[in-house]
């Protein structure tokens, strides 16, 4: 049964909201690096081709993260081999420092990703450096990439709240951005890692930027906010959102963290506003049901859930 013939309701606009979004899908990466058990290549191949099917337009495929930390992903190399892209379609790829990206230019990436900090705590857990001295591993890693005529994204987690810090001051937060921005990347990624934001520190952090035209938001559902939070972001002027078929996805290096926001429970809330996305929504339930299958558990997305009964 589709979304249509459950009845999607009404399609009612509502003001300040921008006319199309577009949806960062990061399921085949970010969902897919905290499973508990490592999915073959052929099957992340699939869930890529049916994601791209369904009209998404950005797919984060993978990462060169070394494997000893993400196992889930080792097969990075194999994966890009076996890739059939689709015309129109982005495939990026997160990459962690210059071997990462020895190894995306070698795979012929055009589009990277780089993972930062805004506490401490975290860029000491996950990647072995100070808040400040990470740049020093990222600034080479941009400048080749941007040299080698590459695209880069930059994420930057616990914008909202860390496990061992706490609340996270917004200043610290815009400095780490702000940084990457000046660094070259063309697009910064404000991540509620642990899933703590609320619509008021989102619309909060937000303005603390010169510019939104720039900025995407990657929220967790671990308290239910997500989509509300994502709200307030589109409410702001930003045209991006990154999401994960099924809500597939965590953090491997913060306990806390559950699942990314749907797409599907996304896509449902931007049809309903009149936000054009170019997602078949079907399509995507039917593919996060097949990955569900996959995985051996239901989807936590309650848009799977509600149109596969």
């Amino acid at each position: 049964m589709g979304a249509r013939e459950v009845g999607l309701p009404d399609v009612v606009g509502s003001g300040s909201l921008p006319s199309r979004v577009t949806i960062w899908e990061v399921g085949a990466r970010d969902g897919l690096q905290n499973e508990s058990v490592v999915v073959p290549v052929s099957v992340k191949l699939e869930f890529l081709a049916r994601l791209a099917s369904a009209g998404l337009s950005v797919l984060e495929a993978t990462s060169f993260v070394h494997p000893k930390w993400v196992p889930q992903l080792a097969d990075a190399a194999e994966l890009l081999a076996g890739l059939s892209p689709v015309p129109g379609v982005v495939y990026p790829v997160l990459v962690p420092n210059e071997r990462g990206l020895d190894r995306a230019i070698e795979a012929g990436v055009s589009h990277i990703a780089i993972f930062a900090s805004a506490t401490e705590t975290f860029a000491s857990r996950n990647l072995n450096r100070t808040l400040d001295s990470q740049f020093e591993m990222f600034e080479p890693t941009v400048a080749r990439a941007l040299a080698a005529g590459m695209d880069v994204r930059g994420y930057v987690s616990m914008c909202f709240g860390d496990p061992w810090e706490g609340a996270v001051a917004r200043s610290q937060v815009v400095a780490v951005g702000e940084r990457l921005l000046e660094m070259g990347c063309s697009q910064l990624s404000l991540g509620d890692t642990i899933g703590v934001a609320t619509p008021g520190q989102v619309e909060s952090l937000l303005e603390g930027f010169r510019d939104v035209s720039s900025l995407a938001v990657h929220f967790h559902d671990t308290y239910g906010q997500a989509l509300s939070n994502t709200l307030a972001a589109l409410r702001c002027g930003v045209t991006t959102v990154d999401s994960s078929a099924g809500g597939l996805g965590g953090c491997p290096y913060a306990e806390s963290a559950t699942g990314n926001l749907a797409t599907e429970d996304l896509v449902w809330m931007l049809d309903g506003l009149g936000i054009e996305t170019g997602v078949d929504l079907d399509a995507l339930v039917a593919t996060s049901a097949w990955m569900a299958e996959q995985l051996g558990r239901p989807s936590p997305s309650r848009v799977v859930r509600a149109l596969t009964k």
